[in-house]
């Protein structure tokens, strides 16, 4: 009996050890091992990389398309960003957004941006503007619905789709209509940083002149898409007051916001939460599922009534 107790013991504690690993591996090396995880550990859904485009010289303006080949329907379209401090980042890494999302039901688009000094402001919002763009034109040829989009990021990826959304000129420059946004959805956002304060910030913004007009809190409108915001408490890269700031200026403002704050969380365990294993804490997954399905519901027309 002694014997069976300790190989359970140490079998757990080798679990515990590997699962810290993992951890650590994740917030050293991102999201390229989180997807190998959630590779792994989700198994197959049908889910399938249907393109990959360019979309522009830079290596980072591009845009992989995920979803099930035998969907019969056009579906809406998720169309996700990434973080990684206008810095770091890459949507090869990022197919765990589409492994997940895609089987609930939509067309999941990942979509890049230039970094370092060819994503200095307002690249990073023109690309994203420009990979709107695309999916708005092309996305029917790959069972997606053009006039049912979701804009949604994590970190640095949430700021440029809560700007492009905000901030009108972005998406109108690039020919996209304002109804076929349904919502944003931001992960750990940064939203109201200005004045500059950390290395990114000054480097991605400050060092181009970049003031006020950059923060997505001062361009909230009462016509905003809805707004779903995430924010871990425990978030000490961005911190929470960010998502707080932009909140109440678009609740005040008339527009549709809501939040989700999670008080263990810091910056990356909402992205986690949207990967396998992590999906076993169902918080942040089922907010997201419900604001998707909420916001990107076909409208059922009205019959009229018989004389």
């Amino acid at each position: 009996m002694k014997t069976v107790m300790l190989i359970v013991a140490v079998a757990v504690g080798l679990c515990l050890i590997a699962g810290g690993a993992v951890l650590i591996a994740i917030n050293r090396n991102g999201p390229a091992v989180l997807d190998t995880v959630d590779r792994i550990a989700g198994g197959k859904n049908g889910t399938e990389l249907l393109h990959k485009q360019s979309l522009g010289s830079d290596p980072r303006q591009k845009l992989l398309v995920y979803g099930d080949p035998s969907a019969s329907e056009a579906l809406p379209v998720f169309i996700f960003v990434h973080g990684g401090s206008w810095r770091n980042g890459n949507p090869d890494d990022y197919g765990f957004i589409g492994r997940n999302i895609a089987p609930e039901g939509y067309i999941v688009v990942l979509g890049g941006y230039r970094l370092r000094d060819n994503g200095r402001y307002p690249a990073m919002l023109e690309d994203t503007a420009t990979v709107t763009a695309w999916v708005h034109a092309n996305i029917a040829n790959y069972g997606g619905d053009p006039d049912r989009i979701v804009l949604a990021g994590h970190s640095a990826g949430a700021y440029n789709v809560a700007q492009v959304a905000l901030e009108q000129r972005w998406l109108e420059q690039a020919g996209v209509p304002a109804q076929a946004i349904r919502g944003v959805v931001g992960l750990a956002g940064p939203y109201d940083f200005y004045p500059y304060d950390s290395d990114s910030t000054r480097a991605a913004f400050g060092s181009v002149g970049a003031g006020a007009e950059s923060q997505p809190v001062n361009h909230v409108r009462s016509d905003a898409p809805p707004m779903l915001l995430v924010h871990g408490e425990q978030d000490t890269l961005v911190k929470p007051r960010n998502t707080r700031a932009l909140a109440a200026a678009l609740d005040n403002g008339g527009a549709q916001v809501e939040t989700l704050f999670l008080p263990e969380m810091t910056h990356n365990d909402p992205l986690l939460a949207l990967a396998h294993p992590w999906r076993r804490d169902p918080r942040v997954f089922d907010a997201v599922a419900r604001f998707l399905g909420q916001h990107t519901a076909l409208s059922v027309p009205v019959q009229a009534e018989t004389p």
